[in-house]
């Protein structure tokens, strides 16, 4: 019965993680639709998510909500800064060409905030209290509850957004074909930037809800970024279900591998199924294999 208990825990920590990765998946899987690159700057995006709402609640005392909202809007002015200033300049760049510039972004991210708020590890107090709530035997935290809420809501708001507005139309017509979007009277351009304003926002979304569970550093989001975009890569680059699923199941793989064998095969686990999906299914584990006309 103890074990069971165990595994029940282990299940409910890795879907709270596992949404997280979704969360930041989805973020992956907006910019590769509408651009054609992955954007190995977007774990930074859920850094900065928690070092700023951190900062605007201890040095600029604002409160929560306020923070969170700023922290948000911040981080979004970074990705909107981003694009305009590394992306856009370069139309006619490979997109090899376009993934290194998104990986120098992520460095020199990372050195900014390392050289604005330190190397330090940083908390952010849990939004509802520490009070652990008890399911099925085991123990959830309150915070798990706003994980799980805000990633529900995220999902329906972008299914709203992209299948019932003119604007996530648009943005689907460019994820399907961007010269025949452009033909029809599409910009392109325009909808590239909203696809780094939408993303930006949901990483820094991530990483403000999971900065109460796990802190947050001018690090974290180097490793966040990768499994983020591993579950992308499970639900086949799509910005859908596939991806929210495929974060899913790495948290809840990735939870158990760490409680039952060892935590310290935590990371190697969710890149020991990046690598088994690259090889065994590359089109992702709910996309179909695509065909291509002649």
């Amino acid at each position: 019965m103890d074990l069971l208990n165990q595994i029940t825990q282990f299940v409910i920590s890795g879907l709270a993680t596992g949404a997280i990765y979704a969360l930041i998946g989805l973020s992956f899987a907006i910019i590769f639709n509408s651009t054609g690159i992955i954007n190995f700057a977007q774990g930074e995006f859920v850094m900065l998510g928690g070092v700023m709402t951190i900062f605007a609640l201890n040095v600029l005392k604002l409160p929560l909500l306020a923070a969170v909202v700023a922290a948000v809007l911040g981080t979004t002015a970074v990705g909107l800064a981003f694009e305009r200033l590394a992306i856009r300049p370069l139309k006619n760049a490979t997109p090899l060409s376009l993934i290194i510039i998104t990986i120098g972004a992520s460095i020199l991210i990372r050195g900014v905030v390392m050289l604005l708020w330190g190397k330090d590890t940083q908390v952010l107090p849990p939004f509802s209290g520490n009070t652990p709530l008890e399911i099925a035997g085991a123990t959830l935290l309150p915070q798990h509850l706003w994980i799980f809420g805000v990633t529900i809501l995220v999902i329906v708001a972008s299914r709203l957004f992209f299948h019932h507005t003119i604007s996530g139309k648009a943005m689907r017509a460019c994820s399907f074909n961007r010269k025949a979007a452009n033909l029809v009277g599409i910009s392109v351009g325009r909808m590239v930037l909203l696809s780094f304003v939408i993303s930006s926002a949901l990483g820094s979304l991530a990483g403000v809800i999971i900065a109460p569970l796990t802190m947050t550093a001018y690090d974290v989001g180097v490793m966040l970024g990768l499994k983020g975009f591993c579950a992308a890569i499970m639900g086949g680059m799509g910005s859908g279900l596939g991806t929210v699923l495929g974060g899913i199941i790495l948290g809840t793989l990735e939870s158990l591998g760490a409680g039952l064998i060892s935590s310290g095969y935590k990371d190697a686990i969710a890149f020991l199924i990046l690598l088994l999906i690259l090889f065994l299914r590359p089109q992702g584990l709910f996309k179909k294999g695509e065909t291509e006309r002649v």
